[in-house]
């Protein structure tokens, strides 16, 4: 088998064994953290002796080896239980299930706000090289990428919140309204808009800058130079010849930075009330909720895996040379 299916199916097989490689590293990096879940559920009680201490590590099952409690999570994995948290007695899959479909709507939204928006600048700051345009672009990118989202969330909130009121200060919905299905959409919308504008933002300014560099590559080589000599506009050949090619660089990063988009939405979250992982993870990290911790860092490594698993196959439709080694 050759050229665009062994290629899509080489990397459906490389990803499974770094999802499992992933879990292991991220088990072996929480449990090198000191302390546990039993000594917080002691600490929050205000009493307790090392008997009682010891009684949670064993019905935990903390005060076994590192190898067995390895063992027992990979197996646990391997039949698709991420376990019961030991601070809030749910299944993990339950709890992450309530909060996944929040994070997703956030990021998914904040990745489209920053392709369309970073793509689309990038584009005109590369036609408008050296002038004006392109100075204006270029210095406000720099700027959004310096701004900590902390401080550019909570000025999102203070000038569209605050003073003009146009926006909901945090949360997902309107609480104790009760809306019909589009009335409920347009609620969430409402209410998505800070902070999803605040978790783009700083992907919009790497992406414009990485676009108009892509760009001004592009348009420098010789297919370009015949495009222009057939006399087509400048905006065709942007458009139509030039952008497939220099998109191939955006879209690997947009991959990579997946993750670092989920580490990120952990503070929007935070800063906005907005009740998705981001907020668990904060929680479960307080608690030295490790089951819980685990299970989470688990579904999201698998969800940056096959991101960047997509972006690979994109990829390949982008550019076919790839596909056809």
């Amino acid at each position: 088998m050759s050229g665009r299916p062994a290629f899509f199916l080489l990397r459906i097989a490389q990803a499974v064994p770094a999802v499992l490689a992933i879990a292991a590293l991220n088990f072996l990096l929480l449990h090198l953290a000191p302390g546990d879940a039993a000594d917080i559920i002691v600490a929050s009680s205000g009493h307790g002796s090392p008997e009682l201490v010891a009684e949670l590590r064993r019905s935990y099952g903390l005060d076994r080896p590192l190898h067995v409690q390895f063992l027992v999570y990979v197996g646990r994995l391997l039949s698709f239980d991420l376990g019961t948290s030991l601070i809030q007695n749910r299944p993990v899959l339950e709890l992450v299930g309530e909060r996944l479909g929040a994070t997703l709507i956030l990021m998914l939204t904040a990745i489209a706000i920053a392709a369309v928006v970073g793509l689309l600048l990038g584009i005109v700051a590369a036609l408008r090289h050296r002038g004006w345009i392109d100075a204006l672009v270029s210095v406000t990118a720099l700027v959004v990428y310096a701004t900590p989202q902390f401080w550019l969330g909570l000025m999102l909130i203070v000038f569209f919140s605050i003073t003009l009121g146009l926006f909901p200060s945090g949360g997902m919905k309107t609480i104790g309204v009760e809306f019909g299905a589009l009335a409920g959409a347009l609620d969430v919308a409402r209410h998505l808009v800070l902070p999803a504008t605040t978790l783009g933002l700083f992907y919009v300014a790497v992406y414009t800058r990485l676009m108009r560099t892509s760009m001004l590559d592009i348009l420098t080589l010789d297919y370009i130079k015949t495009a222009r000599a057939k006399g087509l506009s400048e905006l065709r050949i942007a458009f139509t010849h030039a952008a497939r090619n220099a998109l191939l660089p955006v879209v690997t990063l947009m991959g990579v930075q997946v993750g670092h988009l989920l580490g990120g939405s952990i503070l929007v979250e935070t800063v906005f009330g907005w009740p998705g992982l981001g907020r668990l993870v904060l929680d479960a990290l307080l608690q030295r909720d490790l089951v819980l911790l685990l299970g989470i860092l688990f579904i999201s490594s698998t969800v940056v895996v096959l991101t960047n698993l997509a972006v690979d196959l994109l990829y390949g439709i982008l550019d076919p040379r790839l596909s056809a080694r």
